[in-house]
C-alpha cells in the first residue's frame, strides 16, 4: 500500500517536519540566481528593481526567467533526494510507487491523454475566439524556450508530485489516522500554495477551487492506482502546454509561447468545470484502464502503524 511504504519504526512524523523545512530551505537558495539577474540588470540600467511580481517575471528575456525560476526546483529536488534517501533511510522509489519499478508507461499515457486535450481545447478556443488570442511564434526564442521546457518544466512538476502525493502523502499518514485525512490535508496546501500566483489577483481567491481540487485529483490518483506515475504525467502535459503553446499577462508562466491570450479572465465555469466534470471523467478513464476497485478502503480506510513503532526502536538498516 502507498502510504504504509513510509510505516518504518525509525520514520518518525518530526523528521517530515524537519525534511520539508530543508526542502524548502534549498527552494529558497534556488532563487537567488533569479533575484541577482533582476538586480544586476537594474543596476546595469540605473532602473528602479521592480517588487510586483508579475513585473519581476517579464524584467528579464523571457527564456532566461523561465530558466532561472527552473533552477529553484533543481535544488528542491536535489534536496528531496537526500531528505528522503539519507535522513529517512528509504529507497527514492518508495515515495514514487508500489511496483517493482517506475512505470513509464504510465507517466506516457496520462501525459499523452492530458496533453493531447489541453492542447486540443486551447486550439479549439483559438479558432472559436479568434479576438482573444494573438499569434506570436517567434521560432529562434521559441526554440530556446522548447529545450528549457522539455528539460525542466518535467523537473518542476515531478518535485511538486514527489513533495506533495509521495513525501507529504505518506508523512501525513504517519499520524495513523484514515487515508482521507493525507489526502485532504496535502489537496488543502497544494492549492493554498498557488495562492501565490499571479492568476489569484485576476481571478480572486475562488480559483482556490480550481487549485485545491485539482490537488484532490491528482492524490486520487495516487491512493488509487498505488503510485504516483499518473499525476506525473498528467502535472507534467498541463505545465508544458502552459509553457509551450499559450501564455497571457497575468499567468505565472510568462514564456514566448505559440499564442498569446488576451482575454480579461474570470473565475467562471473555468474554475469549476474541470474540478467538477472533467477530473471525474478522467478517473473513470483511468479507473477503467487500470481497473481501480475497493474505492472506499483505499481512500477513507484507516491507517493502522506497525505495532512496534516506537521512538526507542533501532533505527532500520538503509534499504
Amino acid at each position: 500500500m502507498f502510504i504504509k511504504q513510509a510505516f518504518k519504526p525509525d520514520n518518525k512524523y518530526w523528521k517530515y517536519l524537519a525534511g520539508s523545512a530543508i526542502v524548502i530551505l534549498a527552494a529558497i537558495i534556488g532563487q537567488f540566481p533569479l533575484a541577482i539577474g533582476i538586480l544586476i540588470k537594474s543596476f546595469k540600467e540605473g532602473d528602479v528593481t521592480p517588487t510586483d511580481q508579475s513585473e519581476m517575471l517579464r524584467y528579464l528575456d523571457l527564456n532566461l526567467t523561465l530558466f532561472l525560476i527552473m533552477l529553484s526546483f533543481v535544488f528542491a529536488f536535489v534536496a528531496l533526494y537526500f531528505v528522503i534517501t539519507k535522513f529517512h533511510n528509504q529507497k527514492f522509489k518508495t515515495v514514487i510507487t508500489t511496483r517493482p519499478r517506475v512505470d513509464w508507461k504510465r507517466i506516457f499515457f496520462a501525459f499523452l491523454l492530458w496533453g493531447s486535450f489541453s492542447a486540443a481545447t486551447t486550439i479549439y478556443d483559438y479558432y472559436v475566439h479568434p479576438d482573444n488570442y494573438v499569434l506570436q511564434f517567434d521560432l529562434p526564442k521559441f526554440a530556446i524556450l522548447f529545450i528549457i521546457a522539455i528539460i525542466f518544466i518535467p523537473i518542476q512538476t515531478s518535485v511538486e508530485e514527489l513533495v506533495f502525493r509521495g513525501y507529504l502523502m505518506q508523512g501525513f499518514g504517519r499520524l495513523g489516522l484514515t487515508r482521507w485525512f493525507p489526502l485532504l490535508m496535502t489537496s488543502v496546501i497544494f492549492g493554498l500554495m498557488h495562492m501565490a500566483n499571479p492568476e489569484v489577483v485576476k481571478m480572486g481567491g475562488v480559483i482556490t477551487i480550481y487549485y485545491i481540487g485539482t490537488g484532490l485529483f491528482l492524490g486520487i490518483l495516487t491512493l488509487m492506482d498505488e503510485g504516483m506515475e499518473l499525476s506525473l504525467g498528467f502535472h507534467a502535459a498541463n505545465n508544458l502546454v502552459a509553457a509551450l503553446l499559450v501564455t497571457a499577462d497575468w499567468t505565472v508562466f510568462q514564456t514566448y509561447s505559440v499564442f498569446k491570450d488576451l482575454s480579461e479572465p474570470t473565475a467562471g465555469y473555468a474554475v469549476v468545470l474541470p474540478v467538477i466534470i472533467i477530473y471525474p471523467i478522467l478517473l473513470f478513464i483511468f479507473s477503467k484502464k487500470y481497473n481501480w476497485h475497493n474505492w472506499k478502503e483505499k481512500l477513507t480506510g484507516k491507517l493502522e502503524l506497525p505495532i512496534n513503532d516506537s521512538i526507542n526502536q533501532t533505527p532500520s538498516p538503509h534499504e
